[in-house]
């Protein structure tokens, strides 16, 4: 198994009392909380739910579930009857007696529209001095949805400067999103859709990989920044999702289409609409046929009198990846530009509503010189037909009809020579060459060319 960014110190791990798995404590017995409680004492763990509020500790230590959910009581009941599950309102002795504490406290929305911190906070104190009197290697899993850097930020402080104990080498932190959805949380605990383990050490990876291997033998390991994030992604997708299935109903239901039924169809296709395919950060949609769909959609909302304010921001969301490179081009101050790649994407001369021909256009009315390159697109191909083709649509073709061809260079070494920046738009081995055999040449990278850029290249893209 592959650990990345993980150090590989060997810590001692010390279980307090004599149990074949590790004992877990978990704080707050809500939604999250409770289900956890449940179904980690089904995997054959010793539970210790804790929680401020008396009752709820009540209701946890006697089976009974303090939320509605399908087979939660009945779960609860029978780690209960076997002696796995019990419950207290002291974290402090919770945490001194278990080996592993999930964090499942509230994180409401403050005031100014962020993260109200104070039930972290608090629950860190109670931990910390908890941790600060015992023995052995203690792992915290926060479980809570947060923003990106709070674990390490808010919650490993206060531990630390309690407990006087150092993160990493005396206890393991984490972080160890759930993805449980109400009215099925158990069953999804037990079929998980992934299970993310985000940490910075090699023990509290492999802890916390053993207590989910009955239900998930290949738990994605990550840093706890991005399992953060992933938390929230997700949740933004799911929203998003439900945006669009909206507007495309209000869309169907004036023009007599059964939007159920387009749906229907729509999912079914898991190799492009439900799937990975164009979900990684990168340049602006281009092409033939996006943005001239868009556009005619929000036509057809328009003449309908229909709002989607979601699809109709496409263009304006889009229009802002142009605007990114742009800028980018311009605080570096350059008078010279090399373009690698024009098509809207690799392997084809379909100039139509390409982006990248969009931010040319803008930088060659400021002044700028521009020198480009595609291994498919040549001095013969039929720039001014396909520029007729996109008369109406995004201009940038159309701007350029005229000087595109004098901008094309046969090889991409001319390119580089001539460039003081370079944008490149298409991935390939030709253009990685390129980069890394000219480390003087700053390059903007839309494409994302390398998941780890050579430290002698001067590279930088719009999402990372």
């Amino acid at each position: 198994m592959e650990y990345r960014k993980f150090s590989t110190f060997d810590a001692e791990i010390v279980v307090t009392k004599p149990h074949s798995k590790p004992r877990i404590s978990v704080v707050g017995l809500g939604y999250v909380g409770a289900v956890s409680t449940a179904c980690l004492a089904k995997l054959g763990h010793e539970v210790v739910g804790v929680d401020v509020d008396a009752h709820k500790v009540k209701q946890i230590g006697n089976g009974c579930s303090p939320i509605h959910e399908a087979d939660l009581s009945k779960t609860l009941s029978e780690g209960v009857d076997g002696g796995l599950i019990s419950a207290t309102q002291d974290l402090r002795a919770a945490v001194a007696d278990t080996d592993v504490t999930f964090v499942s406290v509230g994180t409401p929305t403050a005031a100014d529209g962020g993260c109200d911190y104070s039930y972290i906070e608090q629950a860190s104190e109670a931990m910390a001095e908890g941790l600060r009197g015992k023995e052995g290697f203690h792992v915290f899993a926060m479980r809570c949805s947060i923003p990106p850097g709070t674990t390490m930020r808010v919650m490993a402080p206060i531990l630390e400067r309690i407990s006087g104990k150092t993160v990493g080498r005396d206890f393991g932190v984490c972080f160890n999103p759930e993805f449980l959805r109400e009215g099925v949380a158990i069953d999804d605990f037990h079929n998980p859709p992934k299970t993310v383990i985000g940490t910075t050490d090699f023990a509290t990876a492999e802890i916390m990989r053993n207590i989910y291997a009955p239900v998930d033998a290949k738990p994605i390991l990550t840093t706890i920044e991005v399992a953060e994030t992933i938390k929230y992604v997700d949740n933004v997708w799911h929203a998003t999702k439900v945006c669009f299935a909206n507007e495309v109903g209000r869309l169907c239901k004036p023009l007599g289409v059964d939007s159920h039924a387009v749906m229907d169809v729509f999912t079914q296709d898991t190799k492009l609409n439900l799937s990975p395919y164009y979900l990684k950060p990168g340049f602006a949609y281009g092409g033939s046929c996006l943005p001239k769909e868009v556009r005619a959609v929000k036509h057809v909302a328009d003449t309908l009198g229909v709002d989607l304010p979601m699809i109709s921001s496409l263009e304006q969301s889009n229009s802002e990846q142009i605007r990114q490179a742009v800028e980018m081009v311009q605080r570096l101050g350059a008078k010279r530009v090399g373009v690698l790649g024009l098509a809207f994407k690799q392997g084809t001369d379909d100039l139509r509503e390409s982006p990248i021909l969009e931010a040319m256009a803008e930088l060659q009315q400021q002044g700028v010189e521009i020198v480009a390159h595609d291994a498919a697109v040549t001095k013969d191909t039929p720039i001014a037909g396909l520029a007729s083709y996109t008369r109406h649509g995004s201009k940038g073709l159309s701007e350029l009809v005229d000087s595109l061809k004098g901008m094309l260079r046969d090889d991409v070494g001319t390119v580089m020579a001539e460039a003081e920046v370079v944008i490149v738009c298409h991935s390939n081995d030709l253009y990685r060459s390129a980069v890394v055999g000219n480390p003087n040449v700053p390059v903007i990278d839309v494409v994302r060319l390398f998941k780890t850029a050579p430290a002698s290249v001067s590279i930088n893209g719009i999402g990372w």
